[in-house]
């Protein structure tokens, strides 16, 4: 798998100049999408506290538009070439910033309808605030897309069964679960798979930061959708 410096792609809207935040937001009928982007770091942040990213950031991407009625529901068209490396992840976010700690339930719902073809994962990916660690909890993948490390075993957690890898992608340390049998919707809980790694040794007591959840496209040809039916995510 190419190096994941789309890490860096995902921090750059956080600094994103007001014009490239405000695209999309034009006179529209109200059946229209709340904001729509095509631009490669679109961004745009809800009233309920999510962030919604575009976000093309790999080598060889083509067209990409994610569109949005709420955090809850938005989608994503992509036509990225039958090659190679990962060319984006169009994701929606929700910052924790608490410790693991001071957490003591922390849960997500999903709802997708995704291709039969191309090459993708759909997949959480989770950070720790220092961006030292990152949890990538696939839920469903087509393809030939495989995450980065060596397996770890497998494990029963947060309302399923996941195959663990763990790697090193020269800029952070990444887990990987992949879930065993694809799944369009669920809810996972996702605290007793950030637990399981800290008793493992492998972190420490971090301060969980991003929860992310999206589609994480290596190809895509001929332009293909990826919708988001309903997502949240809940902390205490």
């Amino acid at each position: 798998m190419a190096q994941r410096t789309r890490h860096i792609g995902i921090r750059i809207p956080l600094i994103a100049t007001a014009a490239a935040v405000a695209i999309g937001f034009s006179a529209a009928p109200s059946q229209a999408a709340e904001w729509s982007s095509s631009e490669p770091f679109g961004e745009h942040r809800t009233s309920d506290g999510y962030t919604l990213y575009n976000n093309i950031w790999g080598a060889g991407a083509g067209s990409q538009t994610i569109s949005a009625d709420s955090s809850a529901h938005w989608d994503v068209t992509a036509d990225h070439p039958a090659t190679s490396g990962i060319k984006s992840y169009p994701n929606a976010k929700k910052v924790i910033d608490r410790p693991l700690s001071e957490l003591s339930s922390l849960t997500s719902n999903y709802d997708v309808t995704v291709p039969d073809s191309g090459a993708y994962n759909t997949s959480y990916d989770i950070w720790d605030s220092d961006y030292d660690h990152e949890v990538m909890l696939w839920v469903n993948h087509t393809g030939a897309v495989g995450p980065i490390g060596s397996a770890q075993g497998t494990v029963t957690l947060g309302g399923a069964t996941w195959t663990v890898y763990k790697g090193d992608n020269g800029g952070n340390q990444v887990y990987s679960f992949l879930r065993e049998g694809d799944s369009s919707a669920g809810t996972v809980d996702i605290l007793p798979v950030l637990t399981w790694i800290k008793d493992k040794g492998w972190w420490g007591d971090e301060t969980i930061g991003d929860v992310q959840f999206g589609y994480e496209i290596t190809s895509s040809p001929g332009g293909l959708d990826f919708v988001t039916n309903d997502f949240s995510v809940s902390s205490r």
